[in-house]
């Protein structure tokens, strides 16, 4: 099947901004992975450079505070001097534990510009997972808003914390530690492979591992994502369709996922886009700043692009800048796209993959090809994106033939924080990074994922652990035995699902049993469902616990 004229535009766009005389000039890596030679390769450089270019735009909005890239740069110099001053050493972790906010963005750049490790904590996290992501990382500072700080202090690997009043304007929040800034203290210096942020993802082995990115890797995810959108841009520029509205988001995604991070809140200092920040998800509240802020961009989980078509005074905003609806996160189901496309007719909708393992780099699907095959996540962001479909041994598969997907690009992680076990199962020989997903290409290079390897849970675009949640039912002594998968779910794409056999003379209740797991799991993870079942749960030959039989008999 030949390719879509869109993809034939968006190769000929593509190669006359990364060819000669373009805008993004492309080099290689010491791995021959292609990396952009004419823009920054370290953060502090990179906003430094963008928040220039850029200055006069307003960078945040959240509520009545406004505040331009400028100012974001100014005051988080001062801030990083601040936390050099406060003793901050290059390849320190400094742990950020707030909800979406300007001081979150803040505390990011300073990290980063005083030569820490960015430890990007999630907010959901009760004190039971707090205690392990910091006791894993040890950081020297944790900056955290009140509620998260209280939570943190219940953990037994606390640390320095600074409790930031989130809720007042960005100068006043951050008034103590913006007075110990002195103009005299030095910057270290920053070069591109030194490490830069350690976000944490859930494996199928239960407890959250850290996964570590150096500078070079982060600036590498942001650029493959500009240079998509650049390319996208001079599609409609030649079709005479130049957008007429300045670019603007509503950041709905949490700044401690790497969607967030990266192709929202980083790529955004590149194009000059602005972001419009949302405390929590409320689907009227979006739709009201949609229209007062004239947002052009969305992007969130499916369930979030759900709400926005079924809520029932959609009709009653004007909602015609909003030109593009991107999905990521958790599969869109495939009769979401035609309606998106109803309900949002002046909107393209697009869906992207990737990991926090390869700094949320991997692919995209838009427009009318998202249309054509709404199945698919789309083709490899080139060109700095190789998939492979692996076979056995790991070999790299031909089209169709269906196998583990596997990432190599220059944006793909450098490994897990002191877990060299992990790092080492994560990759193979040839540096392509496992997703655990199961999926093919097709002959025009669409992916389609048709499975998941790894025993994981993808509520609403959150990461599941099956045997975490397991872990911690065992944990309640009423518990004999215990399985956990995920079912299928309209709204959120799949929600756990718990199995339970109760020890020998309990009568332990599901209500028991949720306050059991309140404070020890974050609120997603603790299972939709929670069946008691009589008799021992079935067992394999191996003596483990036959989940697919389980599922097949509970996830109706």
């Amino acid at each position: 099947m030949p390719l879509t004229e869109l993809d034939r535009k968006f190769d000929a766009v593509m190669t006359a901004i990364t060819g000669p005389g373009g805008r993004v000039i492309l080099d290689k890596d010491a791995d021959g992975r292609t990396i952009v030679g004419n823009f920054p390769s370290t953060l502090p450089l990179f906003f430094k450079t963008f928040c220039a270019l850029n200055g006069a735009v307003e960078g945040v909005v959240a509520g009545d505070e406004r505040l331009t890239f400028s100012k974001l740069d100014q005051l988080s110099d001062r801030l990083a001097r601040a936390l050099v001053g406060r003793g901050i050493a290059k390849g320190d972790r400094i742990a950020i534990a707030m909800r979406n906010c300007p001081s979150w963005i803040l505390a990011y750049m300073a990290t980063v510009k005083a030569g820490a490790i960015a430890t990007l904590i999630n907010g959901w996290w009760q004190p039971e997972e707090l205690d392990h992501a910091l006791a894993l990382t040890d950081p020297a500072l944790t900056i955290a808003d009140e509620p998260r700080a209280r939570r943190i202090a219940a953990t037994t690997s606390g640390g320095a914390i600074e409790t930031i009043a989130i809720e007042r304007p960005l100068e006043e929040a951050f008034a103590t530690l913006l007075g110990e800034a002195s103009d005299d203290t030095a910057l270290p210096e920053i070069q591109p492979d030194d490490d830069a942020t350690i976000l944490f993802t859930s494996g199928s082995t239960g407890e959250a591992k850290g996964a570590l990115s150096t500078h070079r890797a982060v600036t590498t995810g942001v650029y493959a994502y500009a240079t998509s959108l650049m390319t996208l841009r001079g599609i409609l520029e030649s079709e005479g369709r130049s957008p007429v509205n300045p670019l603007k988001t509503l950041v709905v995604v949490p700044l401690f996922h790497v969607t967030g991070e990266v192709p929202v809140m980083l790529n955004s200092f590149v194009i000059a886009r602005g972001m419009v920040l949302m405390p929590k998800w409320d689907a009227g509240e979006a739709l009201r700043l949609i229209e007062k802020e004239k947002i052009t961009y969305f992007v969130g989980v499916p369930t979030m692009s759900l709400e926005l078509m079924n809520h029932p005074d959609r009709d009653n905003y004007d909602l015609s800048t909003l030109t593009d609806i991107a999905g990521g996160g958790a599969p869109r189901p495939v009769a979401h796209v035609d309606r998106l496309r109803q309900a949002f007719p002046n909107s393209q909708p697009a869906l992207g993959y990737g990991l926090t393992e390869t700094n949320a780099v991997g692919c995209g699907n838009f427009w009318g090809n998202y249309a054509a095959k709404p199945a698919s996540t789309g083709r490899a962001q080139l060109p700095f994106v190789e998939l492979a479909i692996l076979g056995e041994g790991d070999r790299h598969l031909e089209p169709n033939e269906r196998g583990e997907i596997a990432i190599r690009s220059a944006a793909n992680i450098k490994g897990y924080w002191r877990n060299p076990e992990a790092t080492a199962a994560a990759f193979t020989a040839d540096g392509f990074v496992r997703t655990g997903d199961i999926g093919y290409l097709d002959e025009d290079g669409y992916l389609f994922i048709v499975d998941r390897k790894k025993d994981i849970i993808i509520r609403g675009g959150e990461n599941i652990s099956a045997a975490e949640v397991e872990a911690a039912l065992y944990a309640c002594e009423g518990v004999a035995e215990a399985a956990v998968f995920g079912v299928t779910d309209e709204r959120l794409g799949e929600v756990p699902v718990a199995i339970l056999h109760r020890r020998e003379g309990s009568c332990l209740s599901e209500e028991d049993l949720r306050q059991f797991l309140d404070g020890r799991l974050a609120a997603f993870k603790v299972p939709a469902r929670m069946v008691f079942v009589d008799e021992p749960l079935p067992r394999l030959g191996t003596g483990k616990i036959d989940r697919i039989a389980l599922k097949q008999q509970f996830a109706g």
